[in-house]
């Protein structure tokens, strides 16, 4: 039973595996592009000393290794089995409500084998799999897990005390640290009462009160909002919404513990391993389908365009769009900027799904994904100015208020071809604590003042001759007008004559197309 039980918990790590490496990748790499994690004292500080500020900062550590997919789904399954694991670890030790109970008698003089918390193994897969549902949501923030993942291992620890008034004061003492560690989902500790001889009533109710009266203390002297102390501060990027899945992954230990403890007077071991292997077939077969069903399979699709870009992949984005035409503006704006990378955009344009001048270089929202996209195009286009305002303005625009590392490096190379060289220092600086942006920096700061070497390099140099000249008045809808002014600036510009080109189809101005062929012939 032993080995069959690690088999389903190998089984399930290496389903996590493969679907956060297979079918959600991209998902990972847009959870790394909002953060940036610095080794750096201060920013540590400022990330722990808020409640919570422990998972938080373990969360954002393991994000930025989502840079790399397959890594960030090993850490994902090497987390969510650990939450298995340390879950059935717990029930196991869960006690009879009534020792010495007929049922108890019972229970012992049948055949020996494994207790309650054996036959109940497929339920210690719950709460795994509702925060693999809460990682779904692209905004859900890896520090839940490890929220989880803390409490669980506070209360394994305690749990495997002697019970006595030791353990006891160690389970009081050990809920405002952990509160503060892990923040409000420390609740789930309410589940090690279930492994006290005595009627854990009375212990209950106290550990509930502790928790709930901690964040009333605590509102007068954390200039957060006071719902959030509630709710938890560091678990999903958007402040205002509750992370249901991620409550219920944590209140579901506590469900499991009193059902195990229940189960305990009723279960004989001889149909343990039939209940055993029911309900692990029921929780991994049910869980697999809600996690298939609930997967946004089209916003990763949408990520992908974007990686894509962000890595400057044209060859593969023109392979990925003549096998798959995209229909979204995010993709529709990454295709016709790899068009044009190739020379391609002014003939072949008819020949794709086009959304208007909106998938040629879209009006620019206030969020912090869709004008990425579209200041990628700025830059490869040589608008560097708008680009880099449209970059600082995404960036502003993430809702948890961290900082990114995607951003920090693109506002680091525009202010180095537009000569601001102390500002993209100041870039550089911060990018040089962290662990894969550090190289990079450390590349790209000699060049700072080197006009020569600027000018040699193969993209910068081609940047800074292709920039605008002239200051000109720009409003969030591209116009003619600013292609015209960008392309005339520099002749040489073939990209820019390729989106004036497509930006006269798409409109049907051929009387401003024919001026262009003509200034061009003359």
């Amino acid at each position: 039973m032993k080995y069959l039980h690690l088999l389903c918990t190998l089984l399930f790590g290496v389903a996590v595996l493969l679907f956060f490496g297979l079918a959600y990748p991209h998902h990972l790499h847009y959870q790394e592009q909002y953060q940036l994690f610095l080794f750096d004292s201060s920013y540590v500080w400022e990330t722990v000393r808020l409640p919570g500020g422990v998972a938080d900062l373990l969360g954002r550590f393991c994000t930025q290794f989502f840079l790399f997919a397959w890594v960030g789904a090993a850490i994902i399954a090497v987390l969510l089995s650990a939450v298995q694991l340390l879950t059935f670890r717990l029930i196991s030790h869960s006690r009879p409500l009534r020792e010495g109970s007929k049922w108890e008698a019972k229970r012992q003089q049948a055949e020996p084998c494994a207790d309650a918390g054996t036959a109940l193994y497929g339920l210690s897969f719950v709460p795994s799999f509702l925060l693999w549902l809460f990682l779904l949501d692209e905004n859900a923030l890896l520090g839940g897990v490890w929220a989880v993942l803390l409490t669980l291992l506070a209360a394994c620890g305690i749990g495997k005390m002697r019970d006595g008034r030791a353990r006891r004061l160690l389970l009081v003492a050990a809920i405002p640290v952990l509160y503060w560690m892990v923040g409000p989902v420390c609740v789930a500790l309410v589940a090690v009462p279930q492994t006290l001889k005595a009627s854990p009533t009375i212990w209950l109710a106290g550990v509930v009160a502790l928790v709930a009266v901690i964040p009333v203390l605590l509102m007068a002297y954390i200039p957060v909002p006071a719902g959030r102390l509630w709710t938890g501060i560091h678990y999903h990027r958007y402040p205002t919404v509750i992370p249901v899945l991620l409550w219920a992954a944590a209140l579901s230990v506590l469900v499991i513990a009193l059902i195990a403890r229940v189960c305990h007077h009723y279960l004989l071991s001889r149909p343990q391993r039939l209940i055993s292997g029911i309900l692990c077939a029921l929780s991994l077969v049910g869980g697999f389908c809600a996690i298939w069903k609930s997967s946004n399979f089209k916003a990763e699709k949408v990520m992908r365009y974007d990686f894509m870009a962000r890595h400057q992949q044209w060859n593969r984005i023109l392979e990925t769009i003549n096998a798959e035409k995209p229909n979204n503006q995010i993709g529709v704006t990454v295709q016709n900027l790899a068009l044009a990378m190739h020379g391609l955009l002014a003939g072949h344009l008819p020949e794709y799904n086009q959304n208007g001048l909106a998938g040629l270089l879209p009006d620019v929202e206030r969020d912090a994904t869709s004008p990425l996209p579209t200041a990628e195009a700025f830059y490869q286009l040589g608008m560097i100015a708008v680009a880099q305002r449209t970059v600082f303005e995404a960036q502003e625009a993430i809702l948890d208020f961290q900082k990114s590392g995607r951003c920090y490096r693109r506002l680091a190379q525009t202010n180095l071809i537009l000569g601001n060289y102390g500002v993209a220092r100041k870039y550089l600086a911060a990018l040089q604590k962290t662990l894969f942006y550090r190289g990079w920096a450390n590349e790209t700061l000699p060049l700072l003042g080197d006009e020569e070497a600027i000018a040699r390099h193969p993209e910068y140099g081609r940047l800074r001759q292709w920039a605008c000249k002239e200051d000109f008045y720009f409003s969030d809808h591209v116009t003619p007008e600013m292609l015209e002014a960008l392309f005339f600036s520099n002749t040489d510009n073939h990209l820019a004559y390729q989106y004036l080109v497509a930006y006269y189809m798409l409109t049907g101005d051929r009387e401003r197309y024919a001026k262009l062929l003509l200034t061009i012939d003359h």
